[in-house]
């Protein structure tokens, strides 16, 4: 049964809000100002927050439960990052206002981006792409500013791995660039002599996650940046996995061109719905020019009695702007937190529990769950949703049934090489006896999947709605609630 909306909710004649009498002559509002006719709900204040905090209730959220959706890094975010955020110093302060008025704000970015490049291993940062696809985006950019920059006009083709993140043929798309597949070979790592066939004078990088989205740290990754760049071309790293190498290998250090920085997930701050995101991207020594801008300088060195100065400068070759302003800085403040908090054996903790949790589940799981690259995993791992002797029980209709136990679905149907894909990543944030009930749960799920099977094609039940036809959803969208008459 439906919840009944607030305006189902109005009684004529109550009231949230009674003002005091006006101090001031009353005067008639412009005309066409007010409209009569609509439908304002009538209510008292109780039964407002009653009903917004009862909706509160039904939205899964990572305070209220496990949330393992693989790619996603749908870790905790501490409340001691909204309390920093929230310091009237950065809260009430404005991106417009002089450098010399905002020190501090300006002192915490050049922080950050000084954390991000020992974290990573590269040479610059800029803080200012709005979320990671966004990052993405400009990391794509910088790549292809750097070939108009050395002449390069016949590298027009971008190599995407089959265990990409599904962003990147559309970024290199957007760029400009022809997308060509790269296959994985029977381990899960890019195929060395596919690359080989494909590495000429027309490769403009490879976009290359690693840990991949199988999560499988690629054996080859050294042999595959050595093929790009003995082509002449240039390597991206998505970051969206960064936090299972906290600490442990630096992409910068292996090789890696370019990356961008998922601050939502690595770092904590706040995802999807609860954002906005922040994606900045960090470049080697040679790209550092065409980053976009304006990042934070020194502009006067400080001594042992006064702190350095401040200010924005642009790379001398930039891309220009990709947001406005200087990007989110409320993310970047929570980010800072974070990692300032954690230290860098924090760090190095972090990555070594994610892969620890993962690994743990994937033990559990592999004897009930068929995983096609079973081998160590890193902070993730995908497993086939779907079983030979129960032909009719598919990855969707264990997600559906999980939510009966009250557990959120993991990633489905991605990465797309795992037929009935479900992707896990447990985080290093959950405890063992989370993971316990969890993977106990996947295994009950899988005993009703051969015995009671019509438990799972007709989950979910205990939700306020029941299953969707997704399909209809998608080709019939209802993009409005309300419609006047």
């Amino acid at each position: 049964m439906a919840e009944p909306t607030i305006y189902e909710l109005s009684s004529p004649g109550r009231m949230g809000v009674r003002f005091p009498e006006p101090d001031v002559p009353l005067a008639d509002l412009p005309a066409g100002l007010v409209r009569g006719e609509l439908p304002l709900p009538e209510l008292s204040e109780l039964d407002v927050v009653r009903h917004f905090t009862h909706l509160s209730r039904l939205n899964y959220s990572i305070d209220g439960g496990f949330y393992p959706l693989g790619s996603c890094t749908m870790k905790y975010n501490p409340k001691v990052n909204e309390v920093a955020a929230r310091l009237p110093g950065f809260a009430f302060t404005h991106p417009l206002q002089p450098a010399e008025t905002v020190q501090g704000n300006l002192a915490l970015m050049h922080e950050l981006q000084e954390y991000l490049k020992e974290i990573s291993g590269l040479a610059a940062i800029s803080l200012q792409p709005a979320a990671g696809a966004h990052g993405e985006f400009t990391g794509v950019l910088i790549m292809k500013a750097y070939h108009d920059a050395m002449g390069n006009t016949n590298r027009t083709k971008m190599l995407i791995p089959d265990s990409a993140h599904g962003t990147n043929p559309a970024t290199s798309s957007m760029s400009g660039f022809e997308v060509v597949p790269l296959p994985s070979d029977e381990r899960g790592n890019v195929d060395l002599a596919a690359l080989k066939v494909l590495c000429d004078d027309t490769v403009a990088g490879l976009m290359l996650t690693n840990p991949n989205t199988l999560g499988l740290f690629d054996e080859n990754v050294v042999e595959v940046v050595n093929m790009i760049h003995g082509c002449g071309g240039l390597i991206y790293g998505d970051g969206a996995n960064l936090n299972a190498l906290l600490g442990v290998a630096r992409p910068g250090d292996i090789g890696f061109d370019v990356m961008h920085f998922n601050l939502h997930k690595t770092f904590s701050t706040p995802h999807g719905g609860g954002g906005p995101g922040s994606g900045p991207v960090g470049v080697a020594a040679h790209l550092a020019d065409f980053l976009p801008g304006p990042n934070v300088v020194i502009a006067e060195e400080g001594s042992e009695d006064e702190a350095p100065l401040f200010d924005l400068a642009m790379p001398a070759k930039s891309i220009g702007r990709v947001k406005s302003f200087h990007g989110h800085f409320g993310m970047m403040i929570r980010a800072f937190t974070y990692i300032t908090m954690h230290g860098a054996d924090g760090m190095r903790r972090i990555a070594e529990h994610a892969v620890l949790n993962a690994n743990y589940l994937l033990a559990k799981l592999r004897k009930t769950y068929h995983v096609p690259y079973d081998r160590i995993c890193m902070h993730e791992f995908v497993m086939e949703g779907v079983f030979a002797d129960a032909p009719g029980v598919h990855a969707l209709d264990i997600a559906k049934r999980l939510m009966d136990y009250n557990f959120h679905p993991p990633t489905n149907y991605f990465p797309l090489i795992v037929h009935e894909a479900l992707m896990i990543e447990p985080t290093e944030t959950e405890n063992k006896q989370t993971l316990d009930v969890f993977a106990d749960v996947l295994i009950k799920i899988a005993e009703e999947a051969h015995t009671q099977p019509e438990l799972l094609h007709s989950a979910p039940h205990i939700t306020p709605i029941g299953r969707l036809d997704e399909v209809k959803a998608a080709k019939d969208l209802v993009l409005c609630c309300w419609i006047p008459e």
